[in-house]
């Protein structure tokens, strides 16, 4: 940590989905992104911190922001651009300014990993109803992630679209956990949590208790 801030997520994609870019336009007030550019999402505490690290990346390098949410507890920043270099280095002078490495985040915990098979079309219904993405319907297969922090949610939704042709319905990267809800074949869905599971196993950082 660097003067009381506390670096919680930091994620790198190299190439957003199209489902994925879709929903973060969906969702995001600032500059919508597009499939295939690269992408960064940075979460601190406190949450008011976030507004000096945009600062710092929008000014010295072609980064575009897509999100910025402050809460009192957490801020989320996602940064993207064409340029895979450009986010990078917009990413580690963040880190820079706050004296800390990539390393300094803190590794990803799985709260809650669920499959439902063969999904009631009554509780297909009641998804529908809260999620901002595509829809789920009665007879698919639904899975739930639950992470902490809450950014790592992205990655996990990134990673499972380029391994199975699934469909991303809900996704909460922001907030004291993350959430993520995907539809499918159940074939479609098993190889999508395999990508996850590798995926936010491979995420390298500090305890997470």
């Amino acid at each position: 940590m660097s003067a009381g801030i506390e670096l919680r997520a930091y994620t790198f994609l190299d190439s957003m989905q199209p489902a994925f870019a879709a929903y973060v336009g969906t969702t995001a007030r600032g500059f919508l992104p597009v499939q295939g550019q690269a992408s960064l999402f940075v979460e601190v505490a406190p949450g008011i911190a976030i507004n000096r690290l945009t600062d710092i990346a929008l000014k010295s390098n072609d980064v575009r922001p897509g999100l910025q949410v402050v809460e009192r507890a957490f801020g989320l920043l996602e940064l993207h651009s064409d340029s895979q270099a450009e986010v990078r280095e917009a990413g580690a002078r963040m880190l820079a300014s706050l004296g800390l490495k990539e390393e300094d985040r803190l590794r990803p915990r799985v709260m809650s990993s669920q499959i439902i098979t063969n999904l009631d079309p009554d509780q297909a219904q009641l998804i529908n109803r809260i999620r901002f993405g595509d829809m789920i319907l009665g007879g698919e297969t639904l899975y739930i992630l639950e992470v902490h922090p809450a950014a790592y949610a992205t990655i996990a939704a990134n990673e499972a679209e380029k391994a199975a042709p699934v469909k991303l319905i809900e996704m909460q990267s922001s907030g004291a956990f993350g959430r993520l809800y995907l539809g499918g074949t159940e074939s479609a869905i098993r190889e999508a949590v395999k990508a996850v599971t590798v995926a936010l196993e491979s995420i390298s950082g500090r305890e997470n208790r």
